[in-house]
């Protein structure tokens, strides 16, 4: 063989694929990230502009605590021995919602309780109970160390340490968090409630959304909390990719990967859209399932349980997003970090029905010029609706849409309009341009029903020798999760290649 042949070759520089590249240059494999953008990150990114730094996706991050065996990004860089300065946020979110239910998620998780039973007093029992089981989630998660599920030798080494923490999470992975509130829960706003409460992690409303994912979040908030990366969200995957490099990995940007080659149907290789082919006795894919299956391999080799697997999901919706300088004078004098916005119920899962806010500089003041703030307020939206659109019908459509978002928020921030400095508009077909994702998609979300998480599939795929990691793989979306992702690809990986 004449050329360069490397252990592993991940496919995209998102934060599941970093993760991954990471803990396997650090067990000594030789590891090649290919990035067909400028920067690492993907929806976990930054772009600049005017003096002020932005992030492309949202700012509530996980997995940045100090304790505990879930703060999968503070592990992640302490295997390459990195640390990032990270600002505690007091509150996870403040509620704006119908019905008068204005109330924020505190920090403290008795504080919590407190402001959600002073809505709901007839209800008191049943909040504790339904957030004390997410609780139970929660503490057997985070009793063990979390790798690859696939892995037996793991799973039964784990079992004879916690059999406990197993069995309590075996017996939570059929269940949805919809039905576990139902069976404490009959207010029928306080069940709208917690569907919103999923809905602005998973897409998804409560008796969609897995009771391990919802049990980790409901929870971590109040364990290692929500914590805001000193320099932006962009600063993680800048320091895994420097991680990555001072543990002999290598990362190529603008090499953007058009085929995976296979040979008597093994995964060999990749090639660009250079025509550049690199080589690997692994490739990991960090791209959506439907990049993966349908675009970088040929059309008749999406094995069987890939075309199952998409009966069972579709693509959510993207993203229309605005990126917004505003005088820090529009920001009443107490305002927290995170908003969510829905002026109707029945509008929550439609497009730009909920509207998702962060205000980073709140906690970093570095991230904008003296005197300003960013806003980046985000809302669901389908690319169909911006298809086949003239490049003026375009761009009168994204400025209409930013006023009506815009007039919205004025709810909130009274004068906000009269305050702006800067507004970039970002569409579903900006994030499939520049985030490489089929159609914009925030990852997938279930057809209907299912038994919580165990329809989502693993890192391994029937192509052998190649693997997918990211939120198309357990246990779904959001930056910690996709770090598990990443430790159990790495895992099952380091196994295989007998690191």
């Amino acid at each position: 063989m004449n050329y360069e042949l490397f252990d592993v070759i991940v496919i995209g520089s998102g934060i599941g694929g970093l993760v991954t590249a990471t803990q396997l240059a650090a067990k000594g494999a030789k590891v090649l990230v290919l990035e067909r953008y400028l920067i690492p990150g993907g929806s976990a990114g930054y772009f600049q502009h005017q003096g002020y730094t932005f992030d492309v996706g949202a700012s509530m991050i996980f997995g940045l605590g100090n304790k505990g065996t879930t703060n999968l990004l503070t592990h992640a860089l302490e295997a390459v021995n990195l640390h990032i300065e990270s600002i505690t946020d007091p509150v996870q979110i403040h509620y704006h919602l119908p019905n008068g239910l204005n109330l924020k998620v505190d920090r403290d998780y008795e504080k919590f309780l407190q402001n959600l039973i002073a809505y709901f007093p007839n209800e008191e029992k049943g909040i504790r109970s339904f957030y004390d089981e997410c609780q139970k989630v929660f503490n057997s998660l985070n009793s063990i160390e979390l790798l690859s599920l696939e892995e037996l030798g793991y799973v039964l080494r784990v079992f004879f340490q916690h059999p406990l923490a197993c069995l309590g999470l075996a017996k939570y992975l059929p269940q949805n968090a919809g039905d576990v509130a139902r069976r404490y829960i009959k207010d029928p706003l306080l069940l709208k409630f917690i569907d919103i409460e999923c809905y602005c992690w998973s897409v998804v409303p409560a008796n969609m959304t897995p009771m391990i994912n919802a049990g980790m979040v409901f929870s971590d908030r109040h364990y290692g909390g929500v914590n805001y990366p000193k320099g932006g969200v962009g600063q993680i995957a800048q320091k895994l990719v420097e991680g990555l490099e001072k543990a002999g990995g290598q990362i190529q940007y603008q090499a953007r990967v058009t085929k995976i080659l296979t040979e008597q149907g093994r995964a060999i290789g990749v090639q660009l859209a250079n025509g550049k082919v690199y080589h690997g006795k692994r490739i990991v894919s960090n791209a959506t399932r439907w990049d993966t299956f349908e675009k970088l391999l040929p059309a008749d080799k999406i094995p069987a349980n890939e075309k199952n697997w998409q009966q069972q999901y579709k693509k959510s919706p993207s993203f229309l997003s605005l990126h917004i300088g505003v005088k820090a004078y529009v920001l009443p004098a107490v305002t927290e970090c995170h908003h969510i916005l829905l002026e109707d119920w029945q509008n929550m899962e439609l497009a730009r029905g909920t509207i998702f806010v962060s205000i980073p500089t709140l906690l970093d003041p570095d991230l904008a010029p003296t005197g300003y703030h960013i806003i980046h307020a985000f809302t669901p939206d389908w690319i169909t609706d911006w298809q086949g659109l003239t490049p003026t019908e375009y761009a009168e459509k994204k400025e209409q849409a930013a006023g009506e978002i815009i007039d919205r928020l004025e709810q909130i921030f009274p004068g906000l309009d009269a305050g702006l400095d800067y507004m970039e508009v970002g569409t579903p077909l900006t994030h499939r341009r520049f985030l490489g994702r089929v159609d914009g998609t925030y990852g997938p979300i279930p057809k209907r029903k299912l038994w919580g998480l165990l329809a989502m599939p693993f890192n391994r795929t029937a192509i052998p020798n190649l693997y997918c990691v990211g939120d198309s793989t357990f246990p779904g979306q959001g930056l910690n999760a996709v770090a598990f992702s990443g430790f159990a690809c790495a895992h099952r990986i380091a196994v295989d290649l007998g690191l």
